[in-house]
């Protein structure tokens, strides 16, 4: 397949954080495998400087140069922008999404979408009145990786009935001793480990405990207990039961504690047990799978061996997330599949309930 034969999508990337250079980073990457053309066309954040730097680190050996802007409004108004890449925090993903939407503007929004449900809603509707595409950039979703595992659970049977599922996502951040401008201390922005990195966990828990497409899935029972160290959420631990199936979830995150792997090395970051053998994830963290191990039923003293499915590539995952919003683009959808409206809206759900369990209140709630 040419380049000629697939769909091409001119994005403009609001902000030049650590997120907004991840994301930029996979779509300059050489491929073999492309299903859709990616051209950076268009950079705005808080300054010119800060563009400008930002494209002259990612974006110097590309053959076509960004626009670079001082102000996200810019890139709004750009008319050679067919979709915008949104990697600012979550505390002002709402604000972002309406400007972008008011400026026609098709729209892919970094996790956690908003800060709770209404707000959701209220982006949803602004896109449908204006009739443009929105998705939340919830990359985990959109990996080869996730839609195997998910085959070898529920076509395949491989590890047969499945009925738990454990995750965890760990960082440290010395919340005591941050300046309280950080936005990790400002609850306005959503501050506290549950929407920055529980999201992670919590999905995998959906991902392997769900067999039904998005529009089918229900609502869990939900029981979940937070601490706080200033005020700010540092860790939760959620459980999760769904009534239909009796399939169960302990998913918890915590920004008290480091992980022991390297960015070069694996830990387990999911578990998946069924009734005739288990599943584990292997990555970084939670957020960046890199392989599964399938096993039979552990039933001895000893770990059985297992089968293992690796799949690691230069790029880190959000290629997936771009093709599939070029794809959606191209065929005149106004949302993804993959991550449909209601799914972000029932994730945004289970998490408003969690904290509204745990202690966690935002101003906007």
């Amino acid at each position: 397949m040419t380049s000629s034969d697939i769909p091409t999508c001119r994005w403009g990337i609001i902000t030049t954080g650590l997120i907004s250079s991840w994301f930029v980073g996979d779509l300059v990457m050489p491929r073999t495998d492309a299903k859709a053309n990616h051209i950076i066309q268009a950079i705005g954040s808080s300054s010119l400087g800060k563009s400008k730097d930002f494209a002259e680190k990612l974006l110097k050996d590309t053959e076509a140069k960004p626009a670079l802007y001082g102000s996200y409004e810019e890139v709004y108004q750009d008319p050679n922008v067919d979709c915008i890449y949104i990697g600012s925090p979550h505390g002002f993903h709402k604000r972002d999404c309406l400007n972008a939407i008011a400026a026609g503007k098709n729209v892919l929004c970094e996790k956690a979408f908003t800060l709770n449900a209404k707000e959701a809603k209220e982006v949803f509707a602004a896109a449908k009145a204006k009739g443009v595409y929105i998705a939340e950039a919830m990359w985990l979703r959109h990996r080869p990786l996730v839609a195997d595992l998910r085959k070898l659970l529920y076509k395949d049977k491989a590890i047969g009935n499945v009925f738990r599922t454990t995750s965890d996502f760990q960082m440290y951040l010395d919340i005591a001793g941050l300046p309280s401008t950080s936005r990790y201390k400002d609850v306005s922005l959503g501050a506290g480990s549950l929407l920055d990195i529980g999201i992670y966990p919590l999905t995998w828990a959906i991902l392997t405990l769900e067999a039904d497409a998005p529009a089918q899935r229900e609502m869990p029972t939900i029981k979940a207990a937070q601490s706080f160290v200033d005020g700010i959420e540092v860790t939760t631990t959620i459980l999760l039961h769904h009534p239909s199936t009796d399939r169960q979830a302990i998913v918890t995150s915590s920004t008290e504690r480091a992980y022991g792997a390297t960015p070069a090395s694996s830990n387990t970051i999911a578990t998946i047990d069924g009734t005739d053998g288990f599943v584990e994830v292997e990555g970084h963290v939670p957020s960046h799978p890199r392989s599964f191990t399938v096993y039979p039923k552990w039933t001895g003293d000893e770990k059985p061996k297992g089968k293992k499915y690796d799949y690691q590539r230069p790029q880190q995952g959000f290629i997936y997330e771009a093709d599939n919003t070029a794809l959606d683009l191209a065929a005149g959808k106004k949302e993804s599949s993959i991550m449909p409206w209601s799914e972000t809206i029932r994730v945004l759900e289970i998490m408003d309930e969690v904290r509204r369990q745990g202690g966690t209140k935002y101003p906007v709630d």
